[in-house]
């Protein structure tokens, strides 16, 4: 029997929720200064944060890998400031999108890890919210091994602050590497900082409208199953037991906290993570093994 491909059905229910939500099909946080925090406002506050990540993109034309590039949204945008875009991105779904939505961008369908382009350089690799889901000594080693000369990589991405412990069943809101761990590969590479700026606090309201969404979804289910226990009690307990059957103790605690807690939330986002933007300059040539 096949497995169900569920990340495949996450994404494509994704797109079109934030398709229906917004317009648009950005799969990134958004930046809220000066904006009351409510769904209605999401797509705008996506739109800033794009404006946001593009004042560390050089105004003039240059050639950008666009890594991890989601539906296809930023690619877009830096083609009509006249960049040359290539996106590489895994999904077949999210590679279909990036061809819709940026036709413009050459699209290589494969990960990040795969991609090999020795026949091609370019001026700044973007990892937009895609750095953590690559390993540490992965990431930044090899997006500098494609760096053509006075090349930049740009970073936009959510980090574990420094001293975070995961402990118990609760899920902790946010992810990516830890940051001492990210700091400490920097020591083996030849690049500057050339900028660093914390927005955590002003993209953290993102947390509390996803977490808004999964409290809706969770009310309706609570709903339904106090009307069952009232008029199919039977059914309803069936139901329940084959519930318990299919998971266990630790899988109903973590529903139960995305769908009926409070948690996840912005002050929590804030508390265990930091939201960077980061640009990075060449300061020496391209180490041995780094490509």
């Amino acid at each position: 029997m096949a497995k169900l491909d569920t990340r495949a059905i996450g994404l494509d229910g994704g797109l079109k929720f934030i398709r229906w939500l917004t317009g648009g099909e950005h799969l990134h946080y958004g930046y809220w200064p000066g904006l009351e925090v409510n769904a209605g406002n999401f797509g705008a506050a996506q739109e800033a944060y794009s404006l946001k990540l593009f004042e560390q993109i050089p105004k003039a034309p240059r050639r950008i890998l666009d890594i991890g590039g989601g539906a296809g949204e930023t690619a877009k945008k830096l083609l009509a400031l006249g960049h040359h875009v290539e996106i590489v991105v895994p999904s077949p779904l999210l590679a279909d999108r990036c061809r819709v939505n940026a036709p413009g961008a050459r699209v290589h369908e494969m990960t990040f890890e795969e991609f090999d382009a020795a026949q091609a350089s370019f001026d700044l690799c973007l990892f937009s919210e895609s750095y953590q889901y690559f390993a540490l000594e992965v990431g930044l080693s090899k997006a500098f091994g494609l760096l053509a000369e006075g090349g930049e990589i740009v970073i936009a991405d959510c980090f574990r602050r420094e001293g975070f412990r995961f402990e118990g069943v609760a899920q902790r809101v946010g992810g990516g590497h830890p940051m001492e761990r990210f700091r400490e590969t920097l020591d083996d590479l030849p690049l500057t900082l050339a900028h660093e700026e914390d927005i955590t606090e002003a993209v953290a309201p993102s947390v509390d409208i996803e977490q808004e969404l999964f409290n809706v979804i969770g009310y309706t289910l609570t709903r339904i199953d106090t009307e069952l226990e009232s008029k199919k009690p039977f059914q309803r307990s069936m139901l329940n037991r084959l519930w318990r059957l299919l998971t266990n103790e630790r899988t109903r605690a973590r529903l139960d906290q995305r769908l009926n807690q409070k948690t996840r939330n912005a002050q929590a986002f804030a508390e265990y993570n930091r939201y960077l933007i980061l640009r990075f300059e060449q300061s020496g040539a391209v180490p041995d093994g780094a490509e």
